[in-house]
């Protein structure tokens, strides 16, 4: 094998050794902490972070952190200097940070299965961030993404991997190649977890909208507003690699597709954390033919402001009550639901 590795390095990859984190689950539901005991737990999204000494970009740059390091966080705010699309701010040791390319994460171990269903089993991941491993005859184990929190990913398998432990087989649904991670970073998600919302709601009494200028997104049944919240749509003029505008469409539409897992990107097999590559997005929900879609997002949580080749970016688990509540209804395990389903209108 090319790359053997130690347990311990492995529970690195995990986020669960950094900067010498116990190993029970953090969260930032809680909005402050004592002064001396953390609140929760991020992730660098970005190449390099700043933090201020203040809660504004105006004041001093006081130390950066790298992509995938993580940071305690003692108190989570809105200043009153802003930016004004997205004034959430973060306490951290240092400082402050803003929230825009932090991800809120947790570290919670799982048991792993010991048989999998070969056709797919959908789970995600539960760690702040794994690293995966593809094997060949040629070269053995070889490092490629990075699978952070919270995306979703298709286990086929599971084997013994580079270190001796149980790893899944994850099969990518856009390349069609698998590779591997270790088994106790992921989760399966249970049947009861992706229960259709609402389904027997006749089709036209369900619709959202969607307000660029406002980056806000509204979910409408039977007249009643079931969700309000911010979302990230596409930042336009962006460069495109292949001739589809970054900005999102406007116009009505429908929910024409489905998907609790989609590989997004250039599509290419790299281990270079800085390509643009998100493998496992989830819960996607397309409604224009160029792919446009509304999708949970790991990589930012700058919601609020344009952020996104075209798509409609939204926190995980509001993308996930949303892609239960549209039409077409999905099935449990199914990796695609097609069908004519709910009126989308972008303004």
């Amino acid at each position: 094998m090319q790359d053997q590795l130690s347990r311990k390095e492995f529970l690195q990859l995990g986020g669960l050794a950094l900067g010498g984190l116990a190993l029970q689950p953090l969260s930032l539901s809680t909005l402050a902490a004592k002064p001396n005991e953390a609140a929760g737990l991020a992730r660098v999204a970005v190449k390099e972070l700043r933090l201020y000494s203040e809660p504004s970009y105006q004041s001093d740059v006081v130390a950066t952190r790298s992509r995938d390091q993580l940071i305690y966080v003692f108190e989570e705010f809105e200043s009153e200097l802003g930016p004004d699309f997205n004034p959430r701010w973060y306490r951290v040791d240092e400082g402050y940070a803003h929230t825009a390319y932090l991800q809120p994460v947790e570290t919670k171990l799982h048991t792993p299965q010991v048989q999998i269903n070969p056709a797919g089993e959908l789970f995600e991941i539960s760690v702040p961030l794994t690293q995966s491993y593809r094997f060949t005859r040629a070269r053995g184990w070889e490092k490629l993404y990075r699978l952070y929190y919270l995306s979703t990913h298709w286990v086929t398998g599971i084997t013994e991997g580079p270190d001796g432990a149980l790893w899944y087989e994850i099969t990518d649904e856009l390349l069609k190649i698998t590779y591997h991670v270790l088994a106790e970073h992921m989760r399966k998600v249970p049947a009861n977890e992706l229960t259709p919302v609402n389904a027997h709601i006749p089709l036209h009494q369900k619709h959202v909208e969607v307000s660029i200028r406002e980056q806000r997104l509204w979910a409408y049944e039977e007249g009643a507003l079931l969700m309000d919240t911010k979302i990230s749509t596409g930042i336009p003029y962006l460069v495109s690699t292949n001739g589809i505008p970054t900005a999102t469409p406007t116009g009505s539409f429908t929910v024409f597709s489905k998907m609790p897992v989609r590989h997004m990107g250039d599509g290419n097999i790299t281990a270079d954390v800085e390509a643009y590559e998100l493998p496992g997005v989830p819960w996607v929900s397309y409604f224009h033919e160029w792919g446009v879609a509304f999708h949970g997002t790991y990589w930012h949580d700058n919601y609020g402001n344009e952020m996104s080749h075209g798509c409609v970016n939204m926190k995980p688990h509001e993308a996930k009550w949303l892609f239960r509540w549209l039409m077409p209804e999905s099935r449990y395990g199914q990796v695609q639901s097609l069908g004519n389903g709910t009126r989308v209108v972008v303004s």
